[in-house]
């Protein structure tokens, strides 16, 4: 360890039973620098920031922080040592103000500074010296996400921490949000701080780290400086093998029939901007259609209203010409539409069934899964290794719940059951949330293959560059209504970007084809 270390993990190994997380890793983190961890989804990255977080007990290794070995059993002994974590999820109260969200959980020993106004004068100190746009008065509820994610650095820079730690803190945020995350977090180096940027995204990498450590298969295969890595050499390190950024399509076929038809949709959201008011689109057989917007604006409200799992207001959804307004799940899947949902473990598959049990969800009377009225898991079984071999989903035991399996082999299973209905309409949204860049190449091969069998798909994504690669037209949702269309060719990231923060939205007819 040098003596610019702030901190070293040296020869970490975690095993959960028989399963080998991290083995032997070791990294160290400068006084002042940005490291990103990369990794595929189950190289052990988020294991190993669990473990420095003091959420989970290594098995063996050892923590050296500012030079000396110290053991970390509690996230609260880690806070107090100065090691902050800001979670994908925030762990903020919704109904309390800013200030107090910050305040929460000081202990004893700080309870001088527990005062509002001596908190909400610090607080105004600190978001001044890092450009941090802070209302100590305002409620959580009532600000933006890209807000409430200040106001989670915050919380770690009010308690002096000296190593923050950022678990993929981009993914729902606006390009202008983005922009303002990066600036604070290359200031807050600057002075000093050190950060832990975990992201699967290799552009945010190159553009804001100093090194990265690649984690694959539970080891460290590389730690190197930024400015001698380009994405293609990070993205093989962490896949073992070239991996393609870009996406080669056919031209759409301008004359496809049109398969969903949406006019004058109104549903009642979680909150109100995300009710949707007004929505009309329609998508025809053989193009992808994106939606892009940043998460809460009704991206989910307008995929349950078409899968039927939500109540629709006013309007009309026609499938094939067939109206299936406020029509069941079941009768959605008949007029041959596939879902890739929102949320993988409790919408998308049942995570105490294996691989095969969740393959045949959504067709489980179909005659081919049985044999004189029973299930027949022989068949079951082969049907299911070779999706297996296909999709490359890689599993710890064959029969674990699917609930075991990493984010992008979940993501597979439910793809390998949709894609196999052979759709005419596929909804589709955040498909590649959190996954690493091999089942990303994966996920949008397929999706393409579709497209050019003819199926009409539906994709929502808050992934700027997979909306402008995939999509052969682009609409933005903000608060609810969606803004002028976009032909493929047109859309940047700047006006993207704009249209996402609520500029130009419009609803209603302009949106049609």
């Amino acid at each position: 360890m040098s003596s610019s270390d702030i901190l070293e993990m040296k020869n970490i190994t975690k095993r959960f039973g028989s399963m080998l997380a991290n083995d032997e890793v070791s990294i160290h983190v400068r006084e002042g620098e940005i490291l990103a961890l990369l990794g595929e989804n189950g190289a052990g990255k988020s294991t190993l920031m669990n473990i420095l977080y003091g959420l989970y007990k290594p098995t063996s290794g050892t923590i050296y922080w500012k030079g000396k070995p110290v053991v970390i059993d509690s996230p609260i002994k880690a806070i107090r040592m100065g090691i902050g974590m800001v979670h994908q999820h925030f762990m903020l109260i919704p109904a309390l103000k800013t200030w107090e969200n910050v305040v929460l959980g000081l202990g004893d020993e700080q309870k001088h500074i527990l005062h509002p106004e001596i908190a909400k004068e610090k607080i105004l100190k600190i978001a001044a010296d890092y450009k941090l746009q802070i209302n100590p008065d305002a409620r959580i509820n009532t600000l933006s996400v890209g807000l409430q994610q200040q106001v989670e650095i915050l919380k770690v820079l009010y308690r002096g921490s000296s190593l923050l730690i950022l678990d993929e803190p981009t993914g729902v945020l606006t390009p202008p949000e983005k922009e303002k995350l990066f600036g604070t977090l290359k200031s807050l180096a600057q002075s000093g701080l050190s950060v832990i940027f975990i992201s699967h995204k290799l552009d945010e990498v190159m553009e804001i780290s100093d090194r990265v450590s690649v984690l694959c298969r539970g080891k460290n295969v590389a730690t190197v400086d930024t400015k001698d890595m380009t994405k293609e050499r990070l993205a093989r390190l962490m896949v073992g093998r070239d991996v393609v950024f870009t996406v080669e399509k056919n031209a759409v076929q301008q004359s496809g029939e049109t398969i969903l038809d949406i006019e004058d949709l109104c549903v009642n959201g979680e909150r109100l901007a995300s009710t949707l008011q007004s929505i009309s689109m329609r998508i025809r057989s053989g193009e992808i259609y994106g939606v892009a917007g940043v998460d809460g604006n009704g991206q989910s409200e307008l995929m349950e209203s078409i899968a039927g799992l939500r109540k629709v207001c006013k309007g009309c959804i026609r499938i094939d010409g067939k109206d299936v307004t406020n029509a069941t799940p079941a009768q959605v899947i008949d007029c041959r539409t596939a879902f890739i949902p929102e949320d993988r473990k409790q919408v998308g598959t049942v995570k105490s069934f294996g691989i095969e049990k969740n393959m045949i969800l959504r067709d489980i009377d179909n005659p081919s899964h049985t044999r004189y009225g029973l299930i027949d898991y022989k068949k079951l079984r082969d049907e299911a290794d070779k999706v297996i071999e296909e999709y490359d989903i890689r599993f710890l035991e064959r029969e674990s719940p699917v609930g075991l399996l990493s984010g992008g082999n979940l993501q597979k299973v439910i793809l390998s059951r949709e894609l196999r209905s052979n759709p005419r309409l596929l909804l589709a949204m955040h498909p590649t949330r959190g996954l690493d860049v091999g089942a990303i190449e994966f996920i949008h091969k397929k999706l393409l293959e579709a497209r050019g069998r003819g199926a009409a798909i539906l994709l929502i994504s808050s992934e700027l560059e997979e909306i402008m690669s995939l999509s052969d037209r682009v609409v933005v949702i903000c608060n609810g209504k969606i803004s002028r269309e976009l032909a493929a060719s047109d859309v940047t990231i700047e006006n993207i970007g704009m249209l996402m923060g609520g500029e130009n939205a419009v609803c209603g007819e302009e949106s049609h084809a």
